[in-house]
């Protein structure tokens, strides 16, 4: 004798809507504290009742969700975030509704409901998804309500660097693209008194925002991040950065490779925090630029050296200066003392007194290769 699934499920609606209520108003802070107005957790238990009542008739019909449905479905998440709905807990009681459906399929499941069980489990990879994209839509959409522009692109540029497929929806719904193989730059600005605040923060990401239409935000106070389509695009935001803020900054950059900005940002990361600190930022830094610099901070016995060699130059007149200098221009002895407005036998002089001090000739192969990447960690802020 065949079972009946859905009928068994139908008989828990109410049952089941309760505890699911029950349990969002217990995990989740920002939905205890809307369950306070009766009206509310009413309105919450309607929804959980329609989503079951809707889903099961749908299943056993093998339908998908009408369009009148997703409507209805993203009208609430409108509504929750309009009201106030973090979008973590907008994320949480989505994960929570998906565990408890399969939960109450497992309960309502008898016996002799394996033909049921079966079509419930093909429809819902094809069709179950529509409705929490709908809720998350919706969400997003109300979200416009309740948040500053530079707030909402700052959200996508997190679900962007996280690899969050929830990035597409809101990136069409901001107009703010996401590029298809995505270009992560990272500018720090060097801890203390400098780092902008909040608002400054906020006025640089609306100038930014209105140069060039592309994810961007503050992941901390004195890191700035932006996901951009091409080394053209990011000297441009690295030159707007530096204007907008006026202070000195380290750059560092990365390209995703197979749709991991995660990865990317990760690096790009690590390539600021070695990059040297410009008071005009220009430059970005790839890891082609600094794969030394990056090489050295994860090898601590190399990184214990390279201390030690920057310690000695500390106690010479300028002299990280000085090779900062004339590395970036090319060894070039004259354009270096024009550079530092000093007389070429003083530069003579500090070359010589690098090489006594530290035993490596900053003009060798060797020194070139050492020294600048010696002089790099000195001008990143690395001891």
């Amino acid at each position: 004798m065949g079972g009946d699934l859905f009928a068994s499920w139908r008989d828990r609606i109410d049952a089941n809507s309760n505890r699911a209520v029950d349990l969002f108003v217990r995990e989740l802070a920002d939905f205890r504290k809307i369950a306070i107005d009766a009206k509310a957790r009413a309105a919450m238990l309607d929804f959980a009742v329609f989503l079951r009542r809707r889903t099961i008739s749908l299943v056993a019909e093998g339908r998908p969700y009408t369009d009148a449905d997703l409507s209805f479905i993203a009208a609430v998440g409108r509504e929750r975030a309009a009201g106030g709905i973090s979008f973590a807990a907008q994320r949480d009681v989505l994960r929570l509704h998906h565990s408890l459906t399969l939960r109450e399929v497992a309960e309502a499941a008898g016996p002799h409901d394996l033909d049921d069980v079966m079509r419930t489990l093909a429809w819902w990879p094809a069709q179950g998804p529509a409705a929490p994209a709908a809720y998350t839509r919706g969400y997003f959409l109300g979200q416009g309500t309740v948040l500053s522009e530079v707030d909402r692109v700052g959200q996508l540029t997190s679900l962007v660097v996280s690899d969050d497929p929830a990035a597409a929806p809101l990136a069409g719904i901001l107009a703010v693209p996401v590029p298809a193989r995505p270009l992560v730059v990272v500018c720090r600005v060097p801890g203390g008194p400098p780092v902008p605040d909040r608002p400054s923060r906020a006025e640089v990401s609306r100038h930014l925002l209105s140069r060039q239409r592309t994810p961007l935000r503050w992941t901390e106070p004195g890191e700035f991040v932006a996901v951009v389509a091409d080394a053209a695009a990011a000297a441009r935001v690295v030159r707007d950065f530096g204007e907008s803020t006026g202070l000195p900054a380290a750059v560092g950059a990365s390209r995703a490779v197979g749709g991991a900005v995660a990865m990317a940002f990760a690096a790009a990361r690590e390539i600021s925090r070695v990059a040297p600190v410009r008071a005009a930022p220009g430059a970005v830094h790839y890891l082609t630029d600094l794969f030394a610099e990056v090489g050295t901070i994860r090898l601590p016995p190399v990184e214990g050296w390279m201390r030690e060699v920057t310690g000695l130059l500390a106690t010479g007149p300028r002299l990280v200066s000085t090779l900062d200098a004339f590395y970036r221009n090319d060894l070039s002895r004259s354009r270096t003392a024009g550079a530092l407005n000093i007389h070429p036998r003083t530069l003579e002089y500090r070359l010589r007194r690098v090489r006594d001090l530290t035993g490596i000739d900053p003009v060798s192969v060797r020194g070139v290769r050492v020294l600048s990447t010696v002089v790099n960690r000195a001008l990143a802020g690395q001891p």
